[in-house]
């Protein structure tokens, strides 16, 4: 992604930060909408742009959290059909058919187009190939694309429009509150620095994480104590249900994000613990001498 400066515009269609949402960036064609399922109906008719732009060929992503409090996605695509439809029919299938298996594991649905429509059959596939597989990556939401779509075959002058088409897709949701294609741990970020930010587990399990400008990330292969003392607290017990499935032989087999050094301390230990005694640089620095 461009880590050069971006000028967004987000317009709230109804007034209020809960309703519908505009965004796109300046100078540029791409368009993202923020749609709350329950407003989609509003979206069919009359003469606003988000009435024209659904009728439009374009990528969407239906948002939401299952049973399990695990954030969900799926991503779909549509193009143009015969009697002049397209996101929004697609759209509207998915709200209409209640036998699908992820019905109630969404509320919010995400639209990408364009301004001059200029997204067709092949560029969407490619797209919605992309797209699934980068979240999948990036391990924050759960894909509930069952396939992997086809990526289809574009010229590599046409892979490279695409490639700033999902650079821009990203930053506009990340923009949204949606972190869904950003990894928890980016090292090739401009200016990260390993040795200043990367922690050790000071205590008898073998564990690392990273200090990150959205909290603390603890890595892969931590090692984690795999009983729970009585003074570890109710959100320590509920974080290592809630990824329990990703603790191997007492060990973490993908990054977590903690909102601060302390709970990633906890998750670790079992036990109520200290973040700033517990984490250390390799030079002695504890996170409370850290500036990110």
């Amino acid at each position: 992604m461009s880590k050069t400066g971006q000028t967004i515009t987000l317009y709230m269609i109804d007034g209020e930060p809960t309703g519908r949402i505009k965004s796109y960036i300046s100078a540029k064609n791409g368009i993202v909408y923020k749609i709350p399922r329950k407003m989609f109906d509003i979206c069919k008719t009359g003469d606003g742009d988000i009435v024209r732009h659904l009728k439009q060929t374009g990528i969407y992503f239906l948002v939401g959290e299952n049973d399990e409090g695990k954030q969900t996605i799926y991503v779909g695509q549509s193009e143009v059909r015969k009697n002049g439809e397209a996101l929004s029919q697609r759209i509207t299938e998915h709200i209409k058919n209640e036998k699908e298996k992820y019905w109630n594991d969404w509320n919010e649905i995400l639209v990408f187009t364009t301004t001059d429509n200029s997204l067709h059959s092949t560029r969407i596939s490619y797209l919605e190939n992309k797209f699934r597989n980068l979240a999948i990556e990036c391990k924050r939401y759960v894909v509930l694309n069952g396939n992997e779509p086809n990526k289809g075959n574009i010229p590599e002058e046409d892979e490279c429009v695409m490639q700033s088409y999902i650079d821009d897709v990203r930053m506009l949701i990340g923009i949204l509150g949606y972190k869904v294609f950003e990894p928890l741990v980016d090292t090739a970020d401009i200016g990260f620095d390993m040795n200043k930010y990367e922690f050790i587990f000071q205590g008898k399990y073998q564990a690392k994480a990273l200090y990150t400008n959205e909290g603390f990330v603890l890595l892969k292969n931590s090692e984690l104590n795999p009983k729970i003392n009585q003074s570890s607290g109710y959100a320590t017990k509920k974080a290592r249900e809630k990824y329990k499935e990703i603790i191997v032989n007492n060990k973490t087999t993908e990054n977590i994000l903690f909102t601060s050094p302390s709970a990633a301390a906890n998750f670790v230990s079992g036990s109520s613990s200290s973040g700033n005694v517990f984490w250390k640089t390799s030079n002695g620095k504890s996170p409370k001498d850290i500036e990110l």
